[in-house]
């Protein structure tokens, strides 16, 4: 199959025609387009060195409340209160900690400026959300993503001390579940989110899951937990 070209229109084809997940070239990072490509089940992935890249790989790995699995050990941490969680603190520096935090059998990063640059943007506009992870005033672990309708689509997560991204990762869910949120898009298989209850769902039912999901009406602008403290302090 073939891997189209963008240019100024704002479109994209269909998420069937993506050939080993990869859709197509070009376009831009405008906060218009990048809506349109999360809404159609697609997301931008490239290096510094390639051109823009846009993806929609089948199967996709997602997680739903109802298929996180939080360990004994796991559980214990959270309800140590190590840890505080917040939301939308300090987006642009979470970002900046995924791009610059060094991963296993990874060299270099695919969140390069331009993609920085795009998603503040996106956060400004009260669409793109960060979960910190804090331990003693420090920020240790955190994430960040896309909301829309009834989807979270995440993006990246970092972590430097353990087990910090995966409270923030909880927490998330927690909250996505307390706001009728189901589905929670993690993109590609990846085996630690898989310890924790992702799974792989073919792309297909996945775009009917996401159709499902944004009837839903987009909690835009600064999220907050549901509860006014943090969700550490159990």
């Amino acid at each position: 199959m073939p891997v189209f070209m963008l240019d100024e229109r704002l479109l994209f084809p269909p998420p069937a025609f993506a050939e080993d997940g990869l859709l197509a070239v070009g376009g831009d990072l405008s906060v218009e387009r990048l809506l349109l490509a999360y809404r159609s089940g697609i997301f931008p992935w490239y290096s510094e060195d390639e051109p823009l890249l846009w993806w929609s790989p089948d199967p996709r790995m997602v997680i739903t409340p109802e298929s996180l699995h939080v360990s004994r050990r796991l559980s214990r941490v959270l309800r140590s209160g190590r840890f505080t969680v917040t939301l939308d603190t300090c987006f642009a520096e979470v970002m900046g900690r995924c791009a610059s935090v060094p991963r296993p059998r990874q060299r270099g990063t695919w969140i390069v400026r331009d993609m920085i640059d795009a998603y503040v943007r996106l956060h400004a506009e009260g669409y793109a959300h960060s979960i910190e992870c804090w331990q003693e005033g420090a920020l240790c672990g955190g994430l960040y993503g896309v909301s829309l309708g009834g989807c979270f689509f995440g993006e990246s997560m970092f972590s430097l001390q353990p087990d910090a991204s995966k409270v923030a990762l909880v927490r998330l869910v927690e909250q996505c579940a307390a706001w009728g949120m189901p589905l929670i898009d993690c993109q590609t298989p990846n085996p630690h989110l898989r310890r924790m209850g992702a799974f792989e769902m073919a792309r297909a039912r996945f775009m009917r899951e996401l159709k499902l999901a944004l009837e839903k009406k987009t909690r835009r602008g600064r999220w907050f937990f549901d509860n006014a403290r943090s969700a550490a302090q159990d």
